[in-house]
């Protein structure tokens, strides 16, 4: 049966049920690259989520892209990482590359990434200091990216760098991971999302034709501000809240089935672990009413669409620390043993807060604009 806008979700399940949660913890354990899952994801159409159908896509939008992030992530963040990447660099790649280059997205066969936050800038991610220079007919590229998911499995990374000669803050290209002068500062050993293959990777006399420029030069932020923010935005915050659905369910089942023979009674039947339960469940349901309403904020372009991009993820990313921290509390020391996979989604979850633009800079922005102030 071949994936359509109307059926992905049912070929997602077999996907997730045969190849990805089975693979989850050794992805984990050994910090590898979920080869098999982005392959099974590719052989069934899903990559070209956000792919337009003229090029082989699926259409999705935001809304179906939310739905496939959010799945994948209640049995592998490491997975859904490197798709919510995939799909806001195929985002820009829509609006931008030429069709060949859409085409191979598209189909699964170009693996896209972004490489925008630097060691000079951090988590500012939208104001780049690595350089573009012309040289010999074409351009060289000189910057310390340092985090770039699937950084040494993308096909290529949607590059920022300060502007040729425009005025702005950046400039987007098309730069091959195989490209002379690429290093990839590998392989990543980190607390969570252990498989995403994050790592810094630097470009040093890096030449790309200048005709790699994704979009006018100059123009970087606004395609940063315009598709990728609120795509990547929506997409942690889908990750977020997949991670919360399968900790809920885990957690209850944990208490549900556990025994205290003695009292011939279960930890469920106390009131106590029920309340941090439903405590576990309001949390993770409010993030993912917040995470509808951007959606259709998005969707229909509603004036507080901005407003919700950035609350959506900061709500999120909060919520799942929370509901993480309640479902080590519920399970005591079984959440310490990696079979109950609770200890796996409480490090996976850490990663929203700090990944760029962090809880703290987003609080900034939702205060501004509360506040009547420009973000920049």
């Amino acid at each position: 049966m071949t994936t359509s806008a109307e059926n992905y979700l049912q070929h997602l399940d077999r996907i997730c049920a045969e190849t990805i949660a089975p693979q989850a913890a050794e992805v984990d354990r050994d910090g590898a690259f979920p080869t098999a899952s982005i392959a099974a994801l590719r052989a069934a159409g899903l990559m070209g989520a956000v792919s337009a159908p003229d090029v082989g896509g699926l259409g999705l939008g935001f809304r179906g892209a939310a739905a496939i992030v959010r799945r994948v992530a209640e049995d592998c963040g490491s997975t859904a990482m490197v798709l919510c990447m995939h799909y806001c660099g195929t985002a820009i790649l829509e609006a931008h590359a030429a069709k060949e280059v859409r085409q191979a997205a598209a189909a699964g066969d170009h693996l896209s990434t972004l490489a925008f936050s630097e060691a000079g800038s951090r988590s500012h991610f939208w104001a780049p200091v690595g350089t573009a220079l012309r040289n010999g007919g074409g351009v060289r590229l000189d910057a310390r990216k340092s985090w770039v998911t699937s950084a040494s499995k993308a096909t290529a990374y949607v590059w920022s760098s300060k502007p040729l000669q425009a005025e702005g803050l950046s400039t987007l290209w098309l730069v091959p991971t195989g490209a002379e002068g690429i290093t990839v500062h590998g392989p990543f050993d980190g607390l969570g999302l252990r498989g995403n293959d994050s790592s810094a990777v630097s470009a040093e006399r890096v030449r790309v034709p200048e005709s790699a420029m994704l979009g006018a030069d100059g123009k970087g932020f606004d395609i940063m501000m315009g598709v990728v923010l609120p795509l990547f935005n929506v997409l942690n915050a889908a990750c977020a809240i997949g991670l919360m659905e399968a900790a809920v369910r885990g957690t209850a089942e944990h208490a549900a089935g556990v025994r205290y023979e003695h009292l011939d009674s279960r930890l469920a039947d106390l009131p106590t672990i029920r309340n941090y339960v439903a405590r576990m469940r309001i949390k993770t349901d409010m993030a993912r009413t917040l995470l509808d309403d951007t959606l259709s904020a998005v969707d229909t372009g509603r004036a507080d669409m901005m407003l919700r991009v950035l609350e959506c993820k900061a709500s999120a990313g909060e919520a799942a620390t929370e509901v993480l921290d309640l479902a080590v509390r519920v399970c005591g020391g079984a959440a310490f043993r990696k079979d109950l996979a609770v200890e796996r989604y409480f490090r996976d979850t850490r990663a929203a807060g700090v990944m760029a633009p962090t809880t703290d800079v987003l609080y900034d922005f939702i205060g501004k604009i509360a506040c009547g102030m420009p973000l920049f």
